[in-house]
């Protein structure tokens, strides 16, 4: 019939505008707003008998102003989230993580730094831009850096209200929270380290590397065979 399709959707926002646990508000999280009924059901009552024993909590969840905390669901240490670890003494400035990127997000500018001179010199990074925006986190520039100096991080939080602070510049990833993602490090899966630990431990530059420095007796083997 001609207007159902219509009469469905303003019954949905509807919904949306008057029942608390449904409402779009920047409060929703991490707790969520939640309505008479719920309360009931946390109570283990039923919802008349919950209103008339508790009228003025009855009262205040049918106008929103009741939030409970929400249960986060248990997070794998590979997720691979937006929040990406880098290390920039392990940089070099080779721009392969660029290279790689499918979506071209990854826009990074060096200069000679002037600070190694006798090795060859190295590259200063002066513009390392990550737009996550439109990141699909298929985690190829991981893979392509050869030096383990960028990793996948474990967070998700990172909601902004214009696109265009979803660029993560080179000084966002210098104050990043070094907690970087297992996925694709299995040096740090070895190691046991969860980026989702409480302790607030952070990983290291020599841990997230996944190749371990030979001794001195392996070294003399190595170049004594040659």
């Amino acid at each position: 019939m001609y207007g159902v399709g219509l009469i469905k959707g303003l019954g949905i926002t509807i919904k949306n505008l008057i029942l608390p646990g449904r409402q779009f508000t920047i409060h929703q999280y991490p707790d969520r707003k939640i309505g008479p009924i719920g309360l009931a059901r946390m109570e283990g009552k039923n919802p008349l008998a919950f209103a008339l024993s508790r009228p003025g909590e009855t009262m205040k969840a049918m106008m929103g102003l009741v939030s409970v905390p929400d249960k986060r669901q248990d997070q794998h240490p590979r997720f691979r989230g937006e929040e990406f670890s880098w290390y920039d003494n392990r940089c070099t400035g080779c721009a392969s993580c660029a290279k790689y990127c499918p979506l071209g997000i990854i826009k990074i500018v060096t200069s000679p730094s002037e600070t190694a001179m006798q090795e060859g010199d190295k590259y200063a990074i002066d513009v390392f831009d990550i737009d996550i925006g439109r990141c699909m986190f298929c985690g190829l520039c991981v893979e392509a850096c050869p030096y383990d100096a960028l990793h996948m991080g474990s967070g998700f939080e990172e909601g902004t209200y214009t696109r265009a602070e979803l660029v993560i510049n080179v000084d966002m990833l210098k104050a990043a929270p070094k907690k970087p993602s297992q996925w694709f490090r299995p040096q740090l899966t070895s190691q046991n380290y969860n980026p989702l630990d409480s302790d607030g431990k952070e990983a290291s530059s020599q841990d997230v590397h996944r190749h371990e420095k030979p001794s001195q007796s392996d070294q003399e083997k190595t170049w004594g065979q040659r």
